[in-house]
Parts: C-alpha cells; sequence; structure tokens
C-alpha cells in the first residue's frame, strides 16, 4: 500500500468517525484489527472494536479536530494528531458523573496497515486533563 493509499484510509477513518457512521468506520478495519485503548485493555476483533464505538457513543458526543495525519514511506504506518472536541453524555463506569460537561482534549493514534485495511490502532491521551476538564478541578 502506497503512503499516499494508507493516509487516505486514515483520513477516510476519521470522516466516518466524526459522521457518526459506525458501518464506514468498521469497513476501514481488518476482521482482526487490534485496538488498545488509552488507560484500557487490549481489545482484538471487529466486534470488540464495534462494541467499544457502541459504547463511546452512548457515554460522549465527539469531534475531533485539527488533524494532522503521517504516514511511513511504505505506507505500513500512520500516526495521527488532533484535538477532541466533545460532551460528556452518560456517567462511564468508573469515571466521574455526567452532566453535559464540554472538554477538548489533545490526542493522537498510532495506525498499522496490512492489505488496504488497519490492523492495530493505539490511542493516546491525557486521562488526567479530562478529568479534570469534566470535574471541573484546576490542575497544578
Amino acid at each position: 500500500m502506497t503512503a499516499a493509499a494508507t493516509e487516505a484510509l486514515v483520513r477516510r477513518y476519521y470522516d466516518a468517525f466524526n459522521r457518526g457512521d459506525t458501518d464506514a468506520l468498521l469497513a476501514c478495519l481488518s476482521d482482526t484489527v487490534v485496538h488498545d485503548v488509552n488507560q484500557g485493555m487490549r481489545r482484538p476483533g471487529k466486534d470488540a472494536f464495534r462494541a467499544f464505538s457502541a459504547h463511546m457513543s452512548r457515554c460522549y458526543a465527539e469531534k475531533l479536530t485539527d488533524m494532522v495525519v503521517m504516514v511511513s514511506a511504505d505506507g505500513r504506518r500512520a500516526a495521527a494528531e488532533f484535538n477532541v472536541e466533545g460532551t460528556y453524555l452518560a456517567t462511564d463506569e468508573g469515571m466521574p458523573p455526567a452532566d453535559g460537561q464540554n472538554y477538548v482534549l489533545p490526542a493522537g493514534t498510532f495506525f498499522a496497515v496490512e492489505n488496504g485495511l488497519i490492523v492495530r490502532i493505539t490511542t493516546y491521551y491525557n486521562l488526567t486533563d479530562w478529568l479534570m476538564q469534566v470535574t471541573g478541578e484546576a490542575g497544578d
């Protein structure tokens, strides 16, 4: 896969995310995709990703902005940096109570790509920053 094709795949993935189009999102993924969630467990397979997406849609309304996509020369790896602009809709287990709090959070994701599909997604963001935003607590 070329670097340009990988960039187009990653952008298609995020365009689907921003539209809330789970089917289009899943179409970008290999059946054996591995999803490494920030502060969470590794989730193997498309079914686990589908369940995660449904959970996230219930608890959070998010749009990703200021997207920058970087791709290796061989097209096998990519990274994206962006801002998450969100609203905390429903209390997520183990998290503070939700009450429609808004947040803006820088984040990044690493991808591995094979045969035109995403086979690994690893996302990182600062959970402490998010917690401070939704609880209204100031940082040091």
